[in-house]
């Protein structure tokens, strides 16, 4: 026996209760207790608000790094390499050597990696944040104070370093690695050209073969040779710089969200979020220039002869070639890709909080 569905004609009825809706509901033979899309969600929700803030994390960190990696590939390259003499220098010199693809070198590994690191950023932070305002105040609901807010960002710099340490030796070393063999080659074109006779063919001397032909065999390659350490090389240095440039950046976001909130709003809106999330990124890199540029020249020192000895003994020796101001290369740059960076990383994060927020009511 075939089903036909009857043609009812679905018409208004003055009563609250007899309208198409619920004529559909009777003709159809559904019941009315059935949860559709529009009815109100239960209170309880699968995805607790807490375990939201890695998902946002992720989301937003694969936003930034996508937005900043090129200007992290000069930034990264001024640092290490004394013969840029500008920002400008440094983006002229890596186009017209190594074209669009040198400013995306080691790329691949951060964009699989960040969403981790970010991940455990923001969700290290704000269970920390709610674990000591249920210990102070007794609720997750009580407003934290400044110092709960530095103290949650601290310790969520602190945890990254032990996921972002190994990735950011091989990034570094991609980024500057046709800095290496530019360098390593300068001798051997000389030689060449003093006995032309044995070397049948230049141009195979002068290119030698890359040391790491991607992320993972740069990973590897630094474990082999230079064991476990070699992949935390600069790790002090990261702790130094993650540390105070987390509680910089959260406590800072926090303060520029709470004056940029409307009157009557528990919340800023897109355009609060935009600036805040860009300004707090400025601070945060302020603080944090100089360890990383510590850091950045120990993690780049595998390369050839090392001429480092430790966080300190580079501190003094880049200070007393250089100068004072060694210690503040690419400060410009990194203010420069920290506001756009960190105004897409506050918007996706806070848009994935509120759209969760708007399914759990």
């Amino acid at each position: 026996m075939s089903f036909r569905p009857r043609c009812v004609e679905l018409r208004p009825s003055r009563s609250a209760g007899e309208g198409p809706i619920s004529l559909l509901y009777l003709t159809c033979g559904i019941d009315r207790s059935w949860p559709v899309w529009h009815r109100e969600r239960p209170e309880s929700f699968p995805f607790p608000t807490l375990s939201m803030d890695f998902v946002a994390g992720a989301i937003g960190g694969v936003c930034g790094v996508a937005v900043g990696y090129p200007l992290d590939t000069v930034k990264v390259r001024i640092q290490t390499e004394t013969k840029y003499t500008s920002i400008w220098h440094c983006i002229r010199d890596t186009y017209r050597q190594e074209r669009v693809w040198g400013f995306y070198r080691g790329l691949s590994l951060p964009v699989c990696t960040v969403s981790l690191v970010s991940s455990v950023s923001f969700g290290t932070y704000h269970h920390c944040l709610a674990h000591l305002c249920r210990f102070r105040y007794g609720s997750t609901d009580a407003k934290p104070t400044k110092a709960d807010i530095t103290l949650s960002g601290c310790v969520s710099g602190l945890v990254r370093v032990f996921l972002t340490s190994p990735t950011e030796v091989a990034k570094v070393r991609l980024q500057t690695q046709a800095q290496a063999q530019t360098q390593q080659r300068r001798p051997s074109a000389t030689w060449t050209s003093m006995a032309p006779a044995l070397c049948p063919a230049p141009a195979a001397c002068l290119e030698p073969r890359p040391a790491y032909r991607g992320p993972l065999h740069c990973l590897v390659t630094v474990a082999r040779e230079e064991g476990l350490r070699g992949l935390y090389k600069g790790s002090s240095a990261l702790l130094l710089r993650e540390g105070h440039s987390f509680a910089t950046y959260f406590l800072s976001y926090a303060m520029l969200c709470e004056w940029l909130t409307p009157a009557g709003h528990s919340r800023p809106d897109v355009l609060g979020v935009l600036v805040a999330g860009g300004c707090a990124g400025v601070l945060a890199w302020a603080v944090a220039t100089p360890m990383d540029v510590i850091k950045s020249r120990l993690q780049a020192d595998g390369q050839g002869q090392q001429r480092y000895r430790g966080l300190l003994h580079c501190v003094v020796t880049s200070v007393r070639e250089e100068g004072p101001r060694v210690l503040f290369k690419g400060l410009t740059l990194n203010c420069c890709r920290a506001f756009p960076v960190n105004m897409v990383v506050f918007v996706a994060y806070e848009a994935v909080l509120r759209l969760t927020r708007r399914l759990c009511t």
